[in-house]
Order: C-alpha cells, then sequence, then structure tokens
C-alpha cells in the first residue's frame, strides 16, 4: 500500500469506521531515524488506533524506531517480511528476510525489549522455493520464541526473482488453508490473515478460523465496503455515515490542509473510490480529478462534486418512479 495509506487517506478512512486497525504505508529505518518524521510519521489524532509499519534488517536500528513510534503515540509497530519489490530486497529488508528467521527473531527481540507497544511481524507463507507449510511454521515458531505474539500471514509466496510486486499480489495461488492450520498449531498465538479479500462476509468467514483479516487494495479500491464494519464486526450500535457523510466531515479537514499550502489533489486522490458503483460517480471523479488540481483549489471542489452526485441520485430516482408510473399504466 506504498502510496496509498498517508495519513490523508487514513483520516479518510476514519470517517467510515472508528474500530478498524489503520496501519501506516512502510517506511524504512533510516528514514525514520534521519529523515522527516514529522512528514513521514504525522498524523492525527483522529486516526488512531494506528500501527507505525517499518522496513529495516538492523536491531539496533529498529529499536530506535520502535521507541519514536512509541513516543509519538503509536498503539503498536509493525515488521514488514512481506514486501517482494526489487528495491526492498537490496536493502535487505521486506519478504527476502524470511530466508533469514533467525536475523528477524534478533530484529524483534531488540523492538520488544526497547518498547511496550505491541511489536508484531507481517509476513508471507513464503518466498521462492522456501515455501512449505513446515518453513513457514518454523518461521513462526522462531519468530514467536524472540516474544513477538501477533502475525499478520499474507496467503500468497512471493517470487523474489521474476515477478513484479503486482505479478506477487496475483499470481502465486492463495493458500488460506496453510494459515488455518497455523493458528490451529499455534494457538497461543495472534494470528491474522492477508491476501485476496474484497467483502464483509469473506471476512466473516475467516474469523472462523483465525483472529483478524487484513484488507489492502479493495480498501482503497472500495471505501465505502468498511461502513458497516463496526456495526457487523465489532457489534457497535450506531448508523453507519451515509457516503455523502462521510465527504461532507471531510470538508472542514481539506479547509484546515489547503490553508497550510497542501495541493487538493493530495487529499482528492483518495476519495475518488468513495461513490463507486453508485449514481453520479463518473461526474464524481471528473471533477476532483480536474478541479483538484488547481492553484489555489479548496473544499468548494468537492462540494461542487456533491451537489453533482444528488444531481445524479434524483434523475435516477425520477426515471425510476416514470418507469413504474408508466408500468402501472399499461
Amino acid at each position: 500500500m506504498m502510496d496509498r495509506t498517508d495519513r490523508h487517506f487514513r483520516y479518510f478512512m476514519r470517517q467510515i469506521t472508528r474500530r478498524t486497525l489503520l496501519y501506516t504505508e512502510m517506511v524504512t529505518s533510516p528514514a525514520i531515524i534521519h529523515g522527516d518524521r514529522k512528514r513521514l510519521l504525522g498524523y492525527s489524532p483522529e486516526e488512531k488506533p494506528l500501527v507505525l509499519q517499518v522496513g529495516g534488517d538492523n536491531p539496533t536500528e529498529l529499536a530506535e524506531c520502535a521507541k519514536i513510534a512509541e513516543n509519538m503515540g503509536y498503539d503498536e509497530i509493525n515488521l514488514n517480511v512481506g514486501c517482494p519489490s526489487s528495491r526492498v530486497q537490496d536493502g535487505n529488508f521486506g519478504a527476502c528476510l524470511m530466508a533469514q528467521p533467525e536475523k528477524v527473531a534478533n530484529c524483534v527481540k531488540a523492538m520488544i525489549d526497547a518498547v511496550t507497544i505491541p511489536v508484531t511481524v507481517k509476513h508471507r507463507i513464503g518466498i521462492d522455493d522456501l515455501d512449505s507449510y513446515e518453513y513457514m511454521a518454523n518461521f513462526v515458531r522462531i519468530i514467536s520464541e524472540a516474544g513477538c505474539h501477533h502475525f499478520t500471514v499474507h496467503a500468497r509466496k512471493a517470487w523474489l526473482k521474476g515477478l513484479s510486486p503486482k505479478e506477487n499480489r496475483t499470481v502465486p495461488p492463495l493458500r488460506y488453508h496453510d494459515i488455518h492450520r497455523l493458528k490451529q498449531e499455534f494457538p497461543h498465538l495472534f494470528i491474522e490473515i492477508n491476501g485476496g479479500f474484497i467483502n464483509l462476509s469473506q471476512v466473516k468467514e475467516q474469523l472462523q478460523f483465525v483472529d483478524a483479516v487484513m484488507i489492502g487494495r479493495a480498501a482503497y479500491d472500495n471505501p465505502y465496503l468498511f461502513a458497516t464494519v463496526d456495526s457487523e464486526i465489532y457489534g457497535e450500535k450506531d448508523t453507519p455515515p451515509t457516503r455523502h457523510q462521510v465527504a461532507e466531515a471531510m470538508l472542514p479537514y481539506i479547509d484546515f490542509w489547503v490553508s497550510k499550502g497542501l495541493k487538493l489533489n493530495k487529499i482528492t486522490r483518495h476519495i475518488l473510490q468513495l461513490f463507486s458503483g453508485q449514481p453520479g460517480s463518473r461526474i464524481w471523479k471528473q471533477i476532483l480529478t480536474e478541479k483538484s488540481c488547481i492553484l489555489g483549489a479548496g473544499a468548494e471542489v468537492v462540494r461542487e462534486a456533491l451537489e453533482k452526485i444528488h444531481e445524479a441520485g434524483n434523475r435516477k430516482l425520477s426515471i425510476s418512479y416514470n418507469c413504474y408510473i408508466k408500468k402501472i399504466n399499461n
């Protein structure tokens, strides 16, 4: 989810779901230590609960990152051992670390010893030819003995050579049963499953076998699917917000950031899919795309797009009503 789950997207998602755990983009340990922390790690309080996802292979650096995360108020820090990109491999972090479980264990132990917030690991079911269930189970065993109790497992193996990161999200087959078996054999660990989930029916089915479900791309492509998560999964009694209410809740946030000099499209690019599948979705995306890049554009662009959505909805109601009257008259 690089270049997607930034602070603006996360704030937007918080207008849809209050309970879902949100993650940052993966940030490398050198960037956290030496980079612009305000830009890389800054967040709004409304985004919590929030996890900082970090990439790295140096225990000392990762321990420092964990301290920084805790001091900044993050609720959890997650070590990414699942990203298969060549850039990540060149830095010896991400999925390639699955071939080095002892190194990962050392990193995790250093982080756990440094902080009181949870330290978790996100990984694949395997990489290249190290893809048997037994290999993954041993990887989890070694890391858990270092003190980690929460594992998020992507249900596809990663081919580090020959497949792009995009292909690694679709080509290797999903093996949910391996993760279900992992939970059965390690009942004391918190096992979360990731990979290929696009609706809440699938989530509910998986929760019969594991402790949690992570949704990645589908959250970006269809964010409103989370509208009923708080009620259906967490048992909240509040009525889910409508799409219009979600968009309207973003207006003060947009005003604030635009007043700080941020270009509007840095925020609106994340909300293009809010009305996906709804009347007026096309004009919503068109207006936001074309007008958000104009210098000085602000919340008025979103208001205009909302008005067009409202008009499109009224037209659909009118057409449906007229068809109904015609049918009755016939």
